[in-house]
């Protein structure tokens, strides 16, 4: 998967992640998932990536615009779930690095990987 998530980080520049909280229904395309990003981020900036899952959390899906067109993604996990916030929880939206990415995509949970994991306190 790393050399897939790498191929693809050469090809499709990303500055910026951006995931959604609420879940988003899986059969919704390009039009439907833009929207979607329109109403929860404001707007759809150039190498941002957008990732959505299903209620259950077992499908994710990422758009991403390329500055040209739009990307539309989709992973589903044969077992288990995505390490997704409480829909309904606040905030409705994360900002994630490219380490939490790569650590969502295969199903760790991508809140523990950077400055989150921190241990200070013993």
């Amino acid at each position: 998967m790393r050399r897939v998530a790498t191929r693809v980080a050469r090809m499709i520049r990303i500055d910026q992640v951006w995931l959604a909280v609420d879940p988003l229904d899986m059969r919704a395309g390009f039009d439907t998932a833009l929207g979607r990003v329109i109403n929860v981020f404001g707007a759809a900036h150039p190498h941002h990536a957008y990732l959505f899952a299903n209620r259950r959390a077992n499908r994710l899906k990422v758009l991403v615009h390329d500055g040209i067109g739009i990307w539309l993604a989709a992973r589903r996990l044969n077992q288990g779930q995505f390490a997704w916030p409480i829909a309904g929880s606040e905030p409705k939206q994360h900002v994630l690095t490219h380490e939490q990415l790569e650590g969502l995509v295969v199903g760790l949970p991508w809140q523990r990987i950077g400055a989150d994991g921190v241990i200070r306190v013993v």
